[in-house]
């Protein structure tokens, strides 16, 4: 446990230690976007969220169907801490993406189609976390989140490749080489800063899961019967 404790303790240190410094270098490094000037700078914490929040909810999925293979505990925890970590994750890239179309759009939503399925996405997770919330039996939690864990993973690649599919507001993803290099290092900084604060915090929550799961699995005391009688009343 006192191994457990150091190394995700020390990976929640690192990722506040970067984030400082990615977002540092966002905000006062990193030169001004050419059209949105200021505005931009929200980018370096947006994005790493977005990516963060597709990677949680890639990794529950995985999870997921570990956890139906298995049935074991352990996976059943892991997928609902990786769940549970990216919601946060993908409600503050909603929040700061309508700061961000305040800004540039002059609203602070529209039904674009990033935005819907990003909205989309965050409702079906919420209801994977709704439906665990109504099942008592362990096993049949376990089953019922693993299952509707995948159900929701669907619309995680539309969230991805919409922007390619269909017309948005949103750009196409761009990649290093149509960045300037002082933007992309912030961005890289903050997305494993933010990749390490949220394994933190899904250790944190696994080992309240893993707990709770115990603690719920205790044996009620056995009744002791009279000496020489029967255990009837």
């Amino acid at each position: 446990m006192t191994r457990q404790f150091k190394w995700d303790s020390g990976l929640g240190l690192l990722g506040l230690l970067l984030l400082f410094v990615g977002s540092y270098i966002g905000l006062f490094v990193a030169p001004a976007e050419r059209y949105m000037g200021e505005t931009q700078r929200i980018m370096y914490v947006h994005v790493p969220c977005a990516w963060n929040a597709m990677l949680l909810y890639t990794l529950a999925f995985i999870f997921a169907i570990v956890s139906l293979w298995t049935h074991r505990p352990k996976w059943d925890a892991v997928t609902t801490a990786a769940v549970e970590v990216g919601i946060v994750l993908n409600a503050l890239l909603l929040v700061q993406g309508s700061i961000w179309a305040r800004a540039t759009w002059g609203v602070w939503w529209d039904w674009d189609v990033r935005l819907t399925t990003s909205l989309i996405m965050v409702l079906l997770f919420a209801g994977v976390l709704a439906l665990r919330s109504f099942v008592h039996d362990a096993g049949r939690r376990a089953t019922w989140t693993a299952i509707a864990t995948i159900v929701a993973f669907v619309d995680v690649p539309l969230v991805y490749f919409c922007v390619r599919w269909w017309r948005s507001l949103h750009q196409v993803q761009s990649t290093p080489d149509t960045v300037a290099p002082m933007m992309v290092v912030p961005l890289r900084i903050n997305a494993f800063a933010i990749l390490f604060l949220a394994i933190w915090m899904m250790a944190q929550r696994v080992r309240v899961e893993l707990a709770r799961r115990a603690q719920d699995q205790v044996a009620e005391p056995e009744r002791i019967a009279p000496i020489g009688g029967s255990t009837n009343a």
